[in-house]
């Protein structure tokens, strides 16, 4: 229980600092910055679900 608490903590600091980093590079005019900023966020939610889905199904999802 206490593992799932610490994933969710970590997911949203990683999103909040994404987001930051889009904002930031919005107001120094940086495409860079901003993109940087859109991959961790999109990257920090896609390993949270990968996360939750394996926990539910028990582990490791055997390929097809």
């Amino acid at each position: 229980m206490t593992l799932r608490w610490v994933d969710a903590v970590v997911t949203v600091v990683v999103v909040a600092v994404g987001v930051a980093a889009v904002i930031a590079g919005g107001v120094d005019d940086s495409p860079g910055l901003q993109g940087l900023g859109v991959m961790v966020v999109i990257g920090s939610v896609a390993l949270a679900v990968r996360r939750a889905r394996r926990r539910r199904h028990g582990g490791h999802r055997p390929r097809d």
